[in-house]
């Protein structure tokens, strides 16, 4: 082999791929797979599990070269997305009648389009939301109100008891 570099990886070996882009890696594995070297072994060699190393030999059998590049991780489909004519008509329904609100909305969608599928009430209201259409509410938090304090000038001058309602006393008679 060559010389040792500082990290203690040989010169041919593992730091020089670490330099080189992934499809290059990706062909170098293919080809030496298809040479008759063996999966396990390549694939502890390259650091990438066998699901992985079976995943990129499928791809490239199946597509060929072009099977090798990096694909996109965007989803194909958006789970949450409504098509562009819904959405279209939930936001022109809303500006025409500013006062409502998704449930309504759902309701003129299914007396009026009764044919076509009809979202749910939440998707419709995260279309309007998303759209700048919806109003936030303020969150209004409740505060407690104590008793006014008592001022006290000796110890022991001010007593208090917390009675939660009505219990058992050990008389067997209820306080």
């Amino acid at each position: 082999m060559g010389d040792t570099l500082e990290d203690g990886m040989e010169e041919e070996g593992l730091y020089a791929r670490k330099e080189s882009r992934l499809v290059d890696e990706r062909m170098r594995f293919v080809a030496r797979l298809s040479e008759g070297e063996r999966m396990a072994e390549l694939c502890r060699e390259f650091g990438i599990s066998r699901k992985t190393g079976y995943q990129i030999w499928d791809r490239y059998r199946k597509v060929g070269i072009l099977g090798l590049a990096d694909r996109s991780r965007r989803p194909i489909h958006q789970a949450n997305r409504l098509p562009p004519q819904v959405e279209g008509t939930i936001i022109r329904l809303r500006r025409e009648k500013p006062s409502w609100g998704a449930p309504k909305i759902r309701e003129i969608l299914i007396r009026q389009y009764s044919e076509v599928w009809t979202p749910a009430i939440s998707p419709i209201h995260a279309v309007l939301d998303r759209h700048g259409l919806v109003a936030r509410r303020r969150n209004r938090r409740w505060k407690a109100e104590g008793t006014p304090l008592s001022s006290a000038t000796d110890p022991n001058d001010l007593w208090c008891a917390d009675s939660k309602g009505e219990f058992l006393l050990g008389d067997r008679r209820y306080c």
